[in-house]
């Protein structure tokens, strides 16, 4: 059973109303597009989740998949120590995905880990899939310094795990966009910011995912850009399927763009052929 759903989803921590306290006003399409992001996960209750984290450990040569048997993390660091998401790993999954990796001889594993509480990246998107679905184990990946496709790469072996185990997964890309927008933003102005947000959520929301292989690695940083990695390990993991493609939302008030899309694979899945 392939992966049948996915979405790109930001991750503010101030999009929780215990964190924000308020400020969550300002962007309130997005809050609206993770719900329906959410939505649409259970709608396909899936029983692995997926979430590949930016803020998960990250290495130059190295992708690191969480080990255990469960993990928990809370908003502590965001005056919100009582909002707490807990979730079950799928040991069987992780450890299907690392073979699979080897295989292709892509470096990863679950050796490495230095925190193995939940990150914000995988939190703020959980949080809201808590609210409409639970019946799901969790498998959450970092990034790496490694090229973009290499990170596709391993989205295809996510694929593949999940139809060897036949497992009901969702894949979640969990991201910011630029966060070079406004000049009073965190990181300042660069022109590449916006220019990166058009260019990115252009690409996302036609399912053009070729297309993410060709941001510069050069372009990207002057952006300032989050999620990238994320979305191309997504991107991954729907090779080779039909999908219906959903842009949900885009904002930027703080400085930092937001973008929420999402993906159902479409009729029986498959393409004429791969993607890349």
């Amino acid at each position: 059973m392939p992966v049948s759903a996915a979405c790109m989803l930001p991750h503010p921590p101030l999009i929780i109303p215990q964190v924000g306290r308020g400020e969550e006003k300002k962007i309130q399409k997005t809050i609206e597009a993770c719900r329906q992001a959410a939505q649409l996960i259970a709608q396909h209750q899936p029983q692995t989740v997926v979430v590949i984290s930016p803020h998960q450990v990250m290495y130059a040569d190295y992708f690191h998949i969480s080990p255990g048997k469960t993990a928990r993390g809370d908003f502590g660091q965001f005056r919100a120590g009582e909002i707490t998401i807990e979730a079950a790993y799928d040991t069987q999954f992780a450890a299907k995905l690392c073979s699979l990796s080897h295989e292709k001889n892509i470096p990863a594993g679950t050796q490495g880990q230095q925190e193995a509480r939940l990150d914000h990246g995988t939190m703020v998107p959980l949080y809201f899939v808590n609210q409409y679905w639970r019946e799901y184990q969790l498998v959450r990946i970092g990034l790496s310094g490694m090229p973009l496709r290499t990170h596709y790469e391993l989205g295809r072996c996510i694929q593949a795990a999940a139809e060897e185990l036949c497992r009901k997964t969702a894949v979640i890309a969990s991201g910011d966009l630029s966060h070079r927008l406004k000049a009073d933003g965190p990181y300042g102005y660069q022109k590449e910011g916006p220019e990166y947000d058009r260019r990115v959520m252009d690409v996302m929301e036609a399912a053009d995912f070729l297309e993410l292989l060709h941001f510069s690695d050069d372009f990207c940083g002057k952006a300032g850009e989050c999620g990238h990695r994320s979305f191309t390990m997504m991107a991954g993991a729907l090779d080779g399927r039909k999908v219906k493609a959903k842009r949900l939302s885009y904002e930027g008030p703080f400085g930092v763009g937001y973008g929420v899309c999402t993906y159902e694979v479409d009729g029986d899945g498959k393409t004429d052929g791969r993607r890349v």
